[in-house]
């Protein structure tokens, strides 16, 4: 998948500085910038960007630490909010030979991964998203449920998966507006590179 980000993206993080970033509470981000990465300092809180997107295709790389002693959620935990809404798992699942619905690439407590394409800790990888948020009636009524298809390191791991609901953690219920992209500190020393989005339309033309 494309590691440079074409001209219609919004670059969000370009290995500097995290001017694009707010804590959750609207405050100073607390994560820190080092060799070109942003870094999770444990118990600093979640970042969030300060723009918000609806329907939009997202890129990011990741590094989850080696942890040879922990297991399961201990062993490299984070997560990639979309809109701030839904979870795609970040963990340290390397050589799972069968993922579930808590392991990397997951949509938490919902869908595993297809398949495990997981590198090993300290090696990056790579996130490439394709968002679609629900749809609405006129009278308000939600019609269509959020689709999300992941690719992990050039792999499908999940196709079109239509989700019953928010995943846990939501920063609100407010579904039918756009979100910003979230990254979660979990106390885990996780680190995240060249982030963009591409926006996306919500429909393509009805013309011949």
């Amino acid at each position: 998948m494309p590691q440079t980000p074409p001209e219609s993206a919004v670059v969000l993080f370009n290995g500097t500085d995290l001017s694009n970033w707010t804590s959750q509470n609207g405050s100073e981000p607390g994560w820190k910038v080092e060799d070109g990465a942003m870094a999770v300092v444990p118990r600093a809180g979640d970042i969030i960007t300060k723009e918000t997107f609806t329907d939009h295709f997202l890129h990011l790389e990741f590094m989850t630490p080696d942890m040879p002693e922990a297991t399961g959620q201990a062993k490299g935990n984070s997560g990639v909010f979309l809109q701030g809404r839904y979870e795609v798992q970040v963990l340290d699942s390397y050589g799972i030979e069968v993922p579930g619905m808590g392991d990397c690439g997951a949509i938490y407590n919902q869908f595993a991964p297809l398949v495990n394409a997981c590198k090993p800790p300290r090696e990056w990888q790579t996130y490439d998203v394709i968002f679609r948020a629900p749809r609405f009636n006129e009278a308000g009524e939600m019609v269509e449920n959020v689709r999300i298809t992941v690719l992990q390191n050039g792999l499908v791991i999940l196709n079109n998966a239509q989700l019953p609901s928010t995943t846990g953690g939501s920063i609100d219920a407010e579904v039918a507006t756009p979100g910003p992209l979230r990254l979660q500190d979990h106390g885990n020393d996780v680190r995240y590179r060249n982030i963009w989005v591409v926006p996306l339309p919500l429909e393509g033309s009805d013309k011949y």
